[in-house]
């Protein structure tokens, strides 16, 4: 291969001898040992790395790990629909919607007209 011949000057080093005769080491100032705040996905609980990470709702996953609440189907980016901070793809959406006609029962939540009726009972006997 190739050979230098002659006296090469030593290559740059980031050394520099103290008056002492050793020698220490001096890092650059853009150098860092701070650890990187790793993400975790929603799901999984686990890091999360740049190139698997998907982002739904200010929620972080892995690509694998975005499926759908109710049937477990891999969603996308274009295949979903978000209630409550759970995702569902589209069709069960739709389905679980239309079984109970609003977004609190057919999701197994209390219907919200509930605290309504508990509020005027609440209010109707501290003004009598």
């Amino acid at each position: 291969m190739f050979q230098a011949t002659g006296a090469a000057s030593p290559p740059p080093t980031h050394e520099a001898k103290s008056s002492s005769g050793g020698s220490t080491v001096q890092r650059s100032k853009s150098f860092s040992l701070k650890a990187q705040v790793k993400e975790m996905c929603t799901a999984c609980q686990k890091a999360v790395y740049p190139m698997e990470r998907l982002v739904a709702d200010k929620f972080v996953f892995h690509n694998s790990c975005f499926c759908c609440k109710h049937c477990h189907t891999k969603l996308s980016l274009g295949s979903y629909a978000a209630l409550h901070g759970e995702f569902y793809c589209k069709p069960h959406f739709q389905q679980l919607f239309k079984s109970k006609g609003n977004y609190d029962e057919g999701f197994g939540r209390r219907q919200h007209k509930e605290l309504w009726v508990h509020k005027e009972v609440e209010s109707g006997t501290k003004s009598a």
